[in-house]
């Protein structure tokens, strides 16, 4: 047995059931269902390890989080990008509130950016599923949770609903992670895993999105395939990134503050030509000046081979 991916005690978490569990599948083999080694705590697991009883792929267990990355395959933009946001994560959602605003000087307020690109989402036309099934939502991409509370602001009164967050760096899903103690929702699993091979079972997930990093992923198109993979059928999966609006005009403080966010990408734009073959109800909507939204749905005979 071989160890895939370091650790890092101080992230906690409610931790996730064993019903959670049979939602993971292994991101070496890509289809391994990992058992879970360890300590369990009110009937979620606390520490250990996970071991896909495919390839025999270990993944560590701390405080309740599965730390599914494969290390070997961080690299490039993706590692550069991680150490930034393990540098400063507690700065992250305040710059993002109240510092871009002031650098898009369009001065529209961060939450009417959000309900631009939640609308997407469709959430409120999600229904119950089976009892002790719940509506299940993924943010590959989490952050600090930012976006947690106007999903729940924007979801049909007394839905059972299942937040799952993933996220490439610790410091950000420790930010989430004190978010969560603090203000909500207590339904909320946390993954360490990397967008380019969800450690998640195909069809999980009835809700999809991730806003503000696939322009640095080393493979975009590999990642909108991924998050095509794990949203049921019909799903809405919905993308968020910086663009320069191409249909507006900028001065010269407009291109040189969007160079600059966007340091690590020689071409910063939607990517529509890396959508998986087969999308539907495909929409591109620039939210603002620097942001564009793109979102797609996946026909079920396309779904399943998206990846």
């Amino acid at each position: 047995m071989r160890s895939t991916t370091t650790t890092d005690p101080s992230i906690t978490s409610s931790g996730l059931t064993r019903e959670d569990l049979t939602l993971l599948t292994c991101p070496t083999c890509g289809g391994g269902e990992p058992r879970y080694y360890g300590t369990w705590r009110h009937e979620r697991v606390e520490r250990g390890a996970l071991r896909c009883m495919a390839c025999e792929a270990i993944w560590d267990v701390r405080g309740g989080v599965p730390l599914m990355v494969q290390e070997s395959q961080v690299r490039g933009t993706d590692r550069l990008m991680r150490v930034i946001y393990d540098s400063l994560p507690s700065l992250h959602d305040p710059m993002t509130d109240h510092l871009l605003p002031l650098l898009e000087f369009d001065m529209q307020p961060t939450h009417v950016t959000r309900e631009s690109y939640l609308k997407h989402m469709r959430l409120g036309e999600l229904t119950p599923r089976a009892p002790g099934h719940p509506v299940r939502v993924l943010e590959v991409g989490i952050g600090g949770g930012a976006n947690l509370p106007m999903l729940q602001e924007q979801l049909p009164p007394g839905l059972e609903v299942e937040f799952w967050g993933m996220d490439l760096s610790q410091g950000m899903l420790r930010q989430c992670q004190k978010r969560v103690e603090r203000d909500g929702p207590r339904r909320t699993r946390l993954v360490l895993g990397d967008a380019h091979a969800l450690p998640f079972a195909t069809g999980a997930f009835d809700r999809v999105f991730h806003v503000g990093a696939l322009g640095s992923f080393r493979d975009p198109g590999l990642a909108l395939r991924e998050m095509a993979r794990v949203a049921r059928p019909g799903t809405p999966i919905v993308a968020v990134d910086e663009q320069l609006d191409p249909a507006r005009s900028h001065k010269l403080h407009h291109k040189l503050t969007f160079r600059l966010l966007t340091f690590y990408d020689d071409t910063p734009h939607c990517p529509s030509e890396e959508l998986p073959e087969g999308a539907t109800e495909v929409s591109e909507e620039q939210i603002s000046r620097f942001y564009y939204c793109l979102s797609f749905t996946m026909p079920s005979e396309r779904a399943q081979s998206a990846s």
